[in-house]
């Protein structure tokens, strides 16, 4: 579908799905973003639903501004995607060994590296600029000085909620990896540091949400901020890399006979905030729960642990300002999925893919998210499909 422009608004708000189909708490959030004086456009992807000040599924263009909950407490949240060189007919019968085996390699939930990962340990793998973004850590908020430790053992772990890991095939039978994460508790607490600072300032006491705080060109406040934005950001687009880099060393051990090689890595943020030009206008674009298609941009668009997933390349459509869903996305909250699915329902709806059936991750089941392939359908005019992939495990933390 193309997009449905709802009148009435300020600036531009273009939808590419239903107005109708959109929860009304969602729909007041976008009116909401809709009011800020600082709003040049405001693009609504198919996987839309209620977050906490912007929607989850939003693009926002502001110009000489930017709002932090708008960009959400997980900094530089994205996927990863390799394809593989191993097929169908390389996988053993038994997959829990295999998915054991990730979850030894890679910490997941809360869990940390008893010692920080080293970029060099891995071949191939590129270093440039490792300790200068380390060395910049320094510049980042005071509230979170003394934890460089942790943030060190934290990257190259997946963390939990909706981050996971998978081995999917594609129409071909050919094996992907894929892993989804961000930037940890480093970028949560930078988030909600800045976010306090935003609310506090007097130019955003008279919004309609206090949660829609902004900063604002030329004050140390937005200098700050978009310090340790961007530097959480890179946190997270390393963090993926070294999970990556280990997956790969697991697949490279658990199918010795087969000598696996791997094409070029597919990354993108969709929880994140980029300098875009529009109009001959200079804008900072937030994505939240949405991904960058630019003419030729290859992408990752996930269904949920049961369900297909995409690899697509961008169309540049700029009235969506090169943009494109981050996923199926949510249909009911975590605590709705827990009231209404047991884990007989998980254990129906992810029947074949090897993973975690238990109540731990009731809130995760397929039943709670939107149908993927109708979220592809309303894009088509965003994106073009490359691969269509299924998993067969799923890590979840």
């Amino acid at each position: 579908m193309s997009y449905v422009e709802i009148p009435g608004a300020r600036v531009p708000v273009r939808m590419w799905t239903d107005p109708a189909t959109v929860e009304e708490g969602a729909l007041r959030q976008l009116q909401n973003v809709a009011t800020l004086p600082w709003i040049e456009g405001l693009a609504v992807m198919p996987d839309v639903h209620y977050g906490k000040g912007a929607t989850v599924g939003s693009v926002i263009a502001m110009r000489d501004a930017v709002c932090p909950a708008a960009v959400g407490v997980d900094i530089g949240c994205g996927m990863s995607a390799v394809k593989t060189s191993l097929t169908a007919n390389d996988l053993p019968g038994d997959l829990s060994r295999l998915r054991s085996r990730i979850e030894q390699a890679i910490p997941v939930g809360r869990g940390l590296h008893t010692d920080a990962v080293e970029p060099g340990r891995f071949h191939a793998l590129p270093t440039a600029g490792w300790d200068t973004f380390w060395s910049r850590f320094d510049s980042v908020a005071q509230p979170v000085h003394f934890r460089r430790e942790r943030a060190a053992l934290q990257m190259g772990t997946l963390g939990g909620g909706n981050h996971y890991i998978e081995l999917l095939l594609d129409s071909e039978g050919t094996v992907w990896l894929t892993l989804h994460s961000g930037s940890r508790n480093i970028g949560k607490e930078l988030a909600e540091h800045h976010i306090g600072v935003a609310q506090k300032l007097p130019h955003n006491q008279g919004l309609v949400d206090r949660d829609l705080a902004v900063f604002v060109a030329d004050t140390p406040q937005m200098a700050a901020y978009r310090n340790d934005l961007f530097w959480a950001q890179e946190y997270a687009k390393y963090n993926r890399t070294i999970m990556m880099a280990l997956l790969k060393d697991v697949i490279r051990k658990e199918f010795k006979k087969a000598k696996p090689a791997f094409e070029s890595e597919i990354s993108c943020h969709h929880n994140y905030v980029a300098e875009e030009r529009y109009d001959g206008k200079d804008l900072l674009v937030t994505r939240k729960g949405a991904i960058r298609a630019g003419a030729g941009e290859y992408g990752i668009i996930p269904g949920s642990m049961g369900t297909s997933s995409y690899i697509v390349k961008g169309l540049g459509n700029t009235a969506a300002f090169n943009s494109a869903s981050h996923g199926a996305g949510r249909r009911m909250s975590r605590s709705a999925a827990k009231r209404r699915f047991s884990t007989r329902d998980l254990e129906e709806q992810t029947r074949g893919v090897e993973c975690r059936k238990d109540s731990g991750v009731v809130d995760e089941i397929p039943g709670a998210y939107k149908n993927i392939d109708q979220v592809m359908e309303q894009q088509r005019d965003l994106v073009e499909v490359v691969a269509k992939l299924k998993q067969f495990v799923c890590v979840k933390g």
